[in-house]
């Protein structure tokens, strides 16, 4: 495969380039730079800017919101993100927008992906309960029709920014008799509806970015159910097959490699010596090079199936546990790379539950909070373990 992009494409590069360093929002990049946690608005502000061009979802059909581009100027626009760091837009745009437009009826669509796409309604994720995560097929959240309504109850668990969302997206138990993942039905919820509580869960970098969420006689809409009743399972992993294939994060992780070998290169002992002189250190910097460069091709190839009409695959499984296991070695290179200054106590006394105030050195700032929050990317969206048996049973037939 040849990854020199054609003349064209290195001009959209280019014009992509500049008009990202022209409108990023300089007041949520002093809040990187600064390792701050940023605040919805500050999301949204991004957000709202790449709706603006139209280069929000640039995957997405042309006709609810899409740019039309092909597979290679989609890859070259992640890439410029990733480069420029920027913030990532609402939560769950990905992964509710393509469940509703395959699967939801025309009213569905042209009541929530506008305000999705505008950020007027912010989207959770209601999938894992205690009692189940990875083997979501056992959930025990409940909903009973009555007349137009669903009656929903039960309790959801590491819901991703559910503090912030307008509306969720949540699998529910509609037949318990039936087969598990013939019995769940996909569910559009107000989250302000009465009988609903958010309760934060803080993660242990002191960050509150997931929550548990309580459904206590929720009335829910019959219309608000998206495809079948009972046959919810079909959407849900729809979903999943389009987070697992972001998980991947192939652009970021080509970016962290080049601050890890910048760090690497520091003077250590005052006599020119570096990291990157220890050759075991050299040896595992290339090593996750070339992991990297061999996931980077099958992420274009994934690319290229989608542009055809094959939707995501098996292949988001391998995207999914390689590009979560090479982004764990990032961050513990990092650490390495920093040395002492990464230790959590060492970045700040703690303020409010956190380690926010920096007191080492600007290179070791967020290392080790970063560290503790990749550790939860090889179990959400479906963890590995289970990923290499999708992966066993659809590719090798066991």
């Amino acid at each position: 495969m040849d990854l020199d992009f054609p003349q064209e494409y290195v001009k959209f590069r280019d014009d992509v380039r500049t008009w990202i360093e022209a409108n990023y929002p300089a007041s949520v990049r002093a809040k990187q730079n600064a390792g701050e946690t940023l605040s919805k608005a500050d999301i949204l502000s991004w957000h709202k800017i790449l709706n603006a061009k139209g280069w929000l979802v640039p995957s997405w059909p042309k006709e609810y919101g899409g740019t039309g581009w092909p597979p290679i100027a989609r890859y070259i626009f992640s890439e410029e993100l990733a480069r420029a760091n920027t913030s990532a837009p609402a939560f769950g745009i990905h992964m509710i927008g393509p469940v509703l437009y395959t699967f939801g009826t025309p009213e569905q669509k042209a009541r929530f992906l506008p305000p999705t796409l505008s950020g007027d309604i912010w989207w959770c994720q209601g999938y894992s309960e205690p009692g189940a995560g990875s083997d979501l097929a056992s959930l025990k959240t409940r909903a009973v029709r009555d007349g137009d309504h669903y009656i929903v109850n039960g309790q959801k668990t590491w819901t991703t920014q559910a503090h912030f969302a307008d509306w969720g997206f949540f699998l529910v138990r509609t037949d318990p008799n039936a087969k598990q993942q013939e019995g769940i039905s996909f569910l559009l919820i107000d989250m302000k509806s009465p009988g609903i509580t958010v309760r934060p869960l803080i993660t242990i970098e002191g960050g509150h970015e997931v929550n548990e969420v309580f459904l206590n006689d929720v009335r829910v809409p019959v219309e608000n159910r998206v495809h079948e009743e009972n046959k919810g399972w079909t959407a849900a992993k729809f979903l999943l097959a389009h987070e697992r294939s972001g998980i991947a994060g192939v652009a970021r992780s080509k970016r962290g490699v080049e601050r890890l070998k910048s760090l690497a290169n520091l003077e250590r002992n005052g006599e020119g010596a570096s990291l990157l002189d220890d050759q075991d250190f050299k040896r595992r910097v290339a090593e996750l090079e070339i992991d990297l460069a061999a996931l980077e091709y099958t992420e274009l190839r994934t690319l290229a199936a989608e542009n055809a009409g094959h939707g995501p695959g098996p292949e988001s499984s391998l995207l999914k546990v390689r590009g979560t296991e090479i982004g764990q070695r990032l961050t513990e290179m990092v650490l390495e790379a920093t040395h002492h200054y990464a230790a959590p106590n060492f970045r700040g006394f703690p303020k409010e539950g956190g380690n926010a105030i920096p007191i080492g050195p600007d290179y070791a700032n967020r290392a080790a909070p970063v560290y503790f929050n990749m550790r939860k990317t090889s179990i959400f969206g479906g963890s590995n373990e289970i990923q290499r048996n999708i992966m066993a049973k659809a590719v090798l037939g066991l």
